[in-house]
């Protein structure tokens, strides 16, 4: 019988590396808490792994785009809510005003209420957020209205600011106009904004004399305006519920995401612990194998 002494240890070597490697691999698994940290290891989970790493960078952007716009909702919401009442009190003024038994003194005290309602008006609609830009301000940008120096107020820029993304395919307009909340009112056969029309009554107060038609046309006005500003905060808080969902869906594919991540990533350590346990008994077994068996003679073999 011939032996083949290179090749029985060849054998044997290659045996013992790879339980060696195999207790090295377990090793590290437990050590970093990674069952893949090259492709190789596993190429399919591997792939996998860097496409939910990929969407979850994906998603923290997407995130903060969320949070952004839920904040720039929820003060355009409180701004508006402020504007309304300013104008509902606009509108119990010039019913007032109406009142055939007041003489132009008093009509004169109403115009200075309605002078400081319209710069709040101003000043609202003026509103920075909490990037530092205009809450009402406009694609071409700008502040969102200008004042002249005689108290005429004229809207700052044009067309409405690009909507923010929020998700893949969605995109939420987070803001408002100034010319949308304030402007586009019907009045004088075209379309006037309530500045104007606050100013148009308060000159006729402040004249005296017959005012019928300066309330009758200021009430029209700011009845509109009050219903134009209920309508942009109803779609405010339209955009805010539909942000509400599209963060409660991020939030279930994030969870899911993270279940398939520790799946595929996370070392499960008390089956690793087992396994290397195992490994190891097998690799000893082997080594003490090896020891015996090379320290047999040829005599040994034959006998």
């Amino acid at each position: 019988m011939q032996i083949g002494t290179n090749q029985f240890y060849n054998k044997n070597a290659t045996q013992l590396g790879k339980l060696a490697t195999q207790a090295d691999t377990i090793n590290t698994q437990i050590a970093t808490g990674k069952k893949i940290s090259a492709p190789s290891q596993d190429v399919v989970a591997y792939n996998r792994l860097s496409a939910i790493k990929q969407t979850n960078a994906d998603s923290k952007a997407y995130a903060s785009n969320v949070s952004l716009a839920q904040s720039l909702l929820q003060q355009s919401d409180t701004t508006l809510t402020s504007i309304g009442n300013q104008l509902q009190r606009a509108a119990e003024l010039t019913t007032q005003a109406a009142n055939g038994t007041l003489n132009d003194a008093n009509r004169k005290t109403i115009a200075i209420e309605l002078q400081s309602i319209r710069d709040d008006l101003v000043s609202l609609a003026g509103t920075t957020d909490a990037r530092g830009q205009p809450l009402f301000g406009t694609a071409s940008g700008g502040p969102a209205v200008v004042q002249a120096v005689d108290g005429t107020v004229s809207f700052g820029g044009t067309g409405e600011i690009s909507a923010i993304p929020v998700a893949d395919g969605t995109d939420i307009q987070a803001t408002d106009s100034a010319q949308r909340v304030f402007g586009n009112l019907p009045g004088g056969g075209g379309t006037t904004d309530v500045f104007a029309v606050l100013s148009s009554l308060i000159s006729a107060l402040n004249a005296g004399g017959n005012v019928s038609a300066a309330t009758g046309a200021a009430a029209d006005g700011l009845k509109a305006a009050l219903t134009q500003v209920s309508n942009v905060q109803g779609s405010v808080g339209a955009r805010a519920a539909r942000l509400d969902i599209v963060a409660s869906q991020a939030t279930d594919a994030a969870a899911a995401r993270e279940t398939d991540r520790v799946g595929l990533e996370d070392t499960d350590i008390s089956t690793a612990i087992t396994e290397l346990q195992k490994t190891m008994t097998v690799l000893q077994a082997t080594q003490a194998s090896f020891t015996k068996l090379g320290q047999l003679s040829l005599f040994d073999y034959l006998r």
